[in-house]
């Protein structure tokens, strides 16, 4: 049976080796290929897996078919960066072996060598994951889910499999996946959070090779329609920087806001062994339908100071009817989370990383003016782009209010999405209904919301726009909406549209951005 693995890696190597050339230089240029997003040269990409910084490199892992453009045979793909937007694939970091496929996980630098596979001078990279033995599946088991670790001595670029795995074997759950590993100081302990079915198993160790239960964490309040996946505990601070809390990420496939798969969040305490939350209410991190499996970069180093993320910018309901070609799924782009008090609410912000700022090669300045129906502002656009747009909502004008303000990407065919605000409901909306493209189900092609949370004076929408996505931010970062769309020719007009009222437009931008391809 070894000699049989052995002999699959290395035809997987030889066949990799004479395909990716070409596939890399038709797959870059293809017409709906991210510009501003990591998307993996071929095949099947989905979540993001063990972030990790160490030695000026930010690590991206993901969830990768080699095989196929639809989820199947998983292993750990691998990619580096040193600025968070230009990314480097590298080989394959982890392979399926006799205990099953890779699935989601984390990575921790074990700086004090707890775990004996490196040394204090060259501290190891320890990736924890889950293993799934599709044998046990098959063979009707619930112990088919378990957790094991690699190592590696060369900032990653090499791994060893642990030769005792598993190190955390199922009691008896068939969903018992997708660990988050940190150090945590006060107890001076590893901490694992791992998703169990419809709540999440916290485990402590000394050495990351041997673990102890230490509590369940199932809340009374939150989402629980599909399973829960791919948790995440860190500490947040305040916007302010006068308080620190805790944040438990927990993603669900099926019971977002608008359908499907997404990302919920708890806000709390954490004391080494119990997590405890606060207030009542379900709260999301992106109201979008494309932000799946949301999780943050390790070690960043403390004079950075931010709490940063990323997630898979697809959707369980149509995730393999996407109509790219040789390749499927791209990542959302980085975000900076922190904490915002609202409502007796203690609510997550998220905000474009800064190093997009240096990403800009034009800037389109927009002047203040009044729309009362249609206006084009830009009749030859191109992505990537970031559009920021400022609106006046603390009066009325002589036209009176519109019921619907916001902007409108479109193209010759008809084919647009809409951004904004509707106003008689009090929701903020991204319609990509007549975009283009609808799955089978037709759970594509339809207008999603998101809560308007507080009235002000103002709203800013600042919309990231590539090829086939828009990611748009506002309400100082409290509301998010990620969203695909596939037209059949690009957008490339831009007008503002305020129906039946006027809308007063303060200022606004559309910055062009480099292509990272």
């Amino acid at each position: 049976m070894k000699n049989i693995i052995i002999f699959h890696f290395i035809l997987v190597g030889i066949l990799t080796a004479c395909i990716s050339p070409n596939i890399k230089e038709k797959n870059l240029v293809e017409r709906y290929r991210p510009q501003i997003h990591f998307s993996p040269d071929s095949m099947c990409m989905n979540n993001p897996n063990g972030m990790v910084f160490y030695k000026g490199e930010y690590h991206l892992f993901y969830q990768y078919n080699p095989h196929s453009t639809e989820w199947g045979s998983m292993h750990w793909g691998h990619a580096v960066s040193d600025d968070l937007i230009h990314w480097e694939q590298l080989p394959i970091a982890l392979y399926p072996d006799s205990l099953g496929n890779i699935l989601s996980g984390s990575v921790v630098i074990d700086w004090k060598n707890t775990s004996g596979l490196g040394s204090e001078l060259n501290p190891p990279m320890v990736a924890v994951f889950t293993y799934q033995n599709s044998i046990l599946e098959k063979e009707g088991s619930n112990q088919f889910q378990t957790q094991g670790i690699a190592f590696s001595n060369d900032s990653g670029r090499t791994w060893e499999k642990y030769a005792h795995n598993p190190v955390l074997n199922n009691f008896g759950m068939k969903d018992f996946r997708d660990p988050k590993v940190f150090w945590d100081n006060e107890t001076e302990y590893w901490i694992m959070v791992l998703a169990v079915h419809d709540h999440v198993n916290i485990y402590s160790s000394t050495d990351l090779l041997n673990w102890e239960f230490e509590s369940e964490f199932t809340p009374n309040f939150g989402s629980f329609e599909g399973i829960w996946e791919c948790p995440d505990l860190f500490p947040l601070t305040m916007k302010n920087g006068e308080d620190r809390k805790w944040v438990l990420l927990i993603s669900l496939r099926n019971g977002a806001p608008n359908g499907g798969s997404g990302t919920q969040y708890f806000v709390g305490e954490f004391n080494g062994h119990y997590f405890i939350p606060e207030g009542n209410k379900t709260k999301w991190l992106d109201f979008g339908s494309d932000n799946y499996a949301s999780a943050s970069w390790s070690d960043i180093p403390e004079a950075d100071g931010r709490r940063i993320s990323i997630g898979w910018m697809n959707n369980w309901q149509y995730a393999d009817e996407i109509p790219t070609t040789a390749w499927r799924g791209a990542m959302t782009i980085p975000r900076k989370l922190s904490l915002t008090k609202i409502y007796d609410q203690t609510m997550i912000s998220s905000e474009p990383i800064e190093e997009f700022d240096a990403a800009v090669s034009e800037v389109k300045k927009l002047q203040p003016t009044k729309v009362n129906g249609e206006v084009l502002i830009e009749n030859d656009f191109e992505t990537p782009s970031v559009l920021t747009l400022r609106f006046n909502t603390s009066r009325r004008t002589a036209l009176g209010f519109p019921e619907i303000f916001g902007l409108r990407l479109y193209n010759d065919m008809n084919e647009q999405v809409m951004i904004g605000m509707d106003n008689l409901n009090q929701m903020i909306f991204v319609d990509r209904s007549m975009a283009g493209w609808d799955n089978e189900s037709n759970l594509f092609a339809r207008i999603h919301y998101a809560p308007y949370f507080y009235n002000s004076d103002e709203i800013e929408l600042k919309i990231f726009i590539d090829r086939s996505s828009v990611e748009m931010f506002t309400k100082d970062g409290l509301v998010v909406m990620t969203e695909q769309y596939y037209s059949s020719e690009p957008l490339n007009r831009i007008s503002i549209l305020s129906k039946n009222g006027e809308i007063e437009i303060l200022n606004g931008s559309i910055k062009k951005l480099f292509s990272i391809r």
